[in-house]
């Protein structure tokens, strides 16, 4: 199974954490999806496609990047 780490920006609480964790969990291929309020990034594990987990998570309204 493969790990896909996403910088998040824009989170400014925890509503903000589970909108962005239920963005992610929703996308085809995701076994399960650990979002970080503090370290701003969401450590996402599964089969998805990386530019899909980037969507779900600018469709929320938040900006998001693969993270090396």
């Amino acid at each position: 199974m493969q790990a896909t780490t996403l910088k998040v920006t824009g989170m400014t609480c925890n509503h903000c954490v589970m909108s962005v964790t239920k963005a992610l969990k929703q996308v085809p291929g995701v076994q399960s999806a650990e979002v970080s309020l503090e370290k701003a990034q969401a450590v996402v594990k599964g089969s998805a496609d990386a530019q899909a987990l980037v969507k779900a998570v600018e469709d929320e309204g938040y900006q998001a990047a693969l993270q090396a």
